[in-house]
């Protein structure tokens, strides 16, 4: 009779597991260890992406069935990555059969991390490598490690690996080749050890976190100095008191900076966009071409275009801090309170993308994995403040708010500072209104790596602030030049009946939607010019600073294409332009985001729903704002 061990060698094929955190390298080494032998599916009925390949030993034969499976911090799954991961690893799910062999990718820079899943992958008792992944940059860096002493620690089989390089899986090829499987394992009786359980205990995160630091001081694992330096900055970043003061402080100086650093190139862009508007003037006749590039072309696009430093400026700060690894230790501080509303924790990195764009962000929640929390994720991201509003910020701060300090702050720096708070604010109310109400579901926290601090690359700054300016210009030359072509045709025909004494526009096809549209704002202090703006300002927020300065040019203003900040201030109440503000904290979504709203939830009813739930708060907040400015007495313009 033949031993288990012959019979298993002689099975025609092994099925071979690959586990491991994200961003380990897992996914590089099963693309070294199968090459072009791979099958890519999803597991049947979700989304989650499955990998199938082939490996076979050169010494032995041995022929393994390699598949890589989802990312997991842990067998006791919190998201949907994790529990297919470990499902498969128990041998629980429905197509796939438990594998004969485990191979547990680490990151030999970041060891700590991956420990955990290890012991825990350990506890079951199935035949198990470790592959030290990453260990030329280890060392590079200045890593120690005992590579047999962590072994004997683990009692399982360590091999270095590097992912990246070819030949890099040799010594992993030649483990799986060679591996001895237990006994008891081979003939497929073996009993696992001891499952996780459903919800682990403090108690039980600790026992888990004594016996990582037991392995590593065993191993004689040792972090270079200068990371152990930089690592100890966490103390202050991630402190409860001392953490949110510091992002404070942060978002200070950042907004601090838009006003103040932007001053020299927007006056550079100010006396450049005037200077063509007089060179034009100066040598076109009167006419309708005349008309079209002075008040249509240049007035409109000029207005937004003198904003593209302040854009420039905000993301530099948005770039330098995720390059340094500041942003997710930001995620980590803020996933307590986002908890508290019911949001998932997973829900900071789409609404963090919102502020650069609402799609972006919005398209991000599909790593969400509660269909609640995703759904409510979605509905309030529109309320993070995008790059596209803040041209109408900066407009409306530079028309009425004062240049003047407040302390050490500078008051314009103070209320763009606020304005982004509010949006913020109202978003995390919403959340939790619909949280308790209709997307009902249990908090779900943040489960994150922090990555090492360093110092932003210069290039990936210049790229990122480029890839914005490519952004903006497109935008610029595309959507709110074409508007402005069509809403200057709007604002000129019909022409003005014989004998009328106003400005043409006023008996265009603009005018009078303009007037029409007065009714339903008037309550809130809009006039019809900005009523007129903000129609084609559904296509993009910042199109409405461009309707403004050509409807403003085409009713006789003046200059309006160097500067509508003063055109705007001589002409309106302050309760008007703060009541403006407000809209725009909520102002309803564009097109094109409840397109993509539309798409993610495969459904029109939330588009409507939010587009309404938007307008109504934009109403409203902008009604409160007018009102009491009133009161105060700011209804003289």
């Amino acid at each position: 009779m033949s031993s288990p061990a012959a019979a298993a060698l002689a099975a025609p094929q092994l099925s071979l597991s690959l586990v491991g955190v994200p961003n380990c390298g897992k996914t590089a080494l099963f693309n070294r260890l199968t090459g072009s032998r791979q099958k890519v599916a999803n597991y049947p009925g979700v989304t989650v992406e499955r990998k199938e390949g082939r490996l076979t030993g050169p010494r032995t034969g041995r022929s393994f069935r390699v598949v890589d499976l989802p990312g997991a911090y842990s067998l006791e799954p919190a998201t949907l990555d994790e529990a297919i991961a470990r499902d498969v690893v128990l041998g629980r799910h429905a197509t796939e059969p438990a594998p004969d062999l485990l191979v547990c990718v680490v990151d030999a820079t970041n060891l700590r991390l991956s420990l955990r899943l290890v012991l825990e992958l350990k506890r079951l008792g199935r035949p198990m490598i470790v592959a030290l992944n990453m260990s030329d940059l280890a060392a590079q860096r200045g890593y120690t490690l005992d590579r047999a002493a962590l072994e004997r620690s683990l009692g399982v089989p360590v091999v270095p690996t590097v992912a990246v390089r070819a030949g890099g899986e040799r010594a992993l090829i030649e483990a799986l080749d060679s591996y001895r499987f237990p006994p008891a394992t081979l003939d497929g009786t073996a009993a696992l050890g001891v499952e996780p359980s459903p919800a682990a205990s403090a108690a039980d995160i600790e026992a888990t976190q004594r016996e990582v630091r037991r392995v590593l001081n065993e191993a004689g694992y040792r972090v270079p100095a200068r990371l152990r330096m930089l690592s100890r900055l966490d103390a202050v970043v991630l402190n409860p008191v001392a953490g949110p003061a510091l992002l404070a402080v942060v978002l200070f100086l950042m907004f601090q900076a838009v006003f103040t650093w932007a001053k020299a190139p927007q006056n550079l862009i100010n006396t450049g966009v005037q200077w063509l508007n007089a060179a034009l003037g100066g040598v076109l006749p009167q006419g309708p071409l005349r008309g079209l590039l002075l008040d249509g072309v240049i007035a409109g696009t000029g207005s937004v275009l003198v904003f593209l430093p302040q854009i420039l400026i905000l993301f530099l700060f948005i770039l330098a801090l995720e390059d340094s690894g500041y942003l997710p230790r930001a995620a980590f501080m803020l996933d307590r309170l986002m908890g508290r509303v019911g949001l998932s924790g997973r829900a900071f990195i789409p609404l963090l993308s919102s502020f650069a764009c609402a799609i972006p962000g919005i398209m991000a929640a599909r790593t969400i994995p509660s269909s609640r929390d995703r759904l409510a994720t979605i509905m309030i991201a529109p309320l993070m403040t995008c790059s596209a509003r803040l041209p109408v910020y900066a407009l409306l701060i530079g028309a009425f708010i004062p240049q003047r300090a407040v302390g050490i702050f500078n008051l314009r720096g103070l209320v763009l500072f606020a304005l982004y708070l509010a949006g913020v604010a109202s978003a995390l109310l919403v959340a939790f209104v619909l949280k308790r109400t209709v997307m009902r579901g249990e908090y779900r926290p943040l489960l994150l790596e922090l990555p090492e601090y360093r110092w932003p690359h210069l290039e990936n700054l210049a790229l990122g602030l480029w890839e914005r300016t490519r952004i903006f210009l497109t935008r610029v030359g595309t959507i709110i030049l074409s508007l402005m072509v069509v809403l200057w045709f709007l604002a000129s025909f019909p022409a003005p009946p014989a004998g009328a004494t106003g400005p043409a526009i006023q008996y265009s096809v603009a005018g009078f939607l303009g007037r029409g549209l007065e009714y339903l704002f008037a309550p809130i202090g809009f006039n019809w010019q900005i009523s007129i703006a903000l129609v084609p300002g559904l296509a993009a927020r910042e199109v409405a600073v461009s309707a403004l300065g050509t409807v403003y040019a085409m009713s006789g203003a003046k200059d309006v294409a160097g500067a509508l900040a003063p055109v705007i201030a001589q002409g309106w109440s302050i309760a008007t332009g703060l009541s403006l503000l407000a809209w725009y904290v909520f102002a309803p979504q564009c097109l094109s985001t409840l397109a993509v709203v539309k798409r993610e939830t495969n459904s029109w009813r939330y588009p409507l729903y939010m587009a309404a739930y938007l307008f109504a708060l934009a109403y409203l907040g902008a009604f409160v704002t007018y009102r009491v400015a009133l009161m105060l007495g700011g209804g003289a313009s």
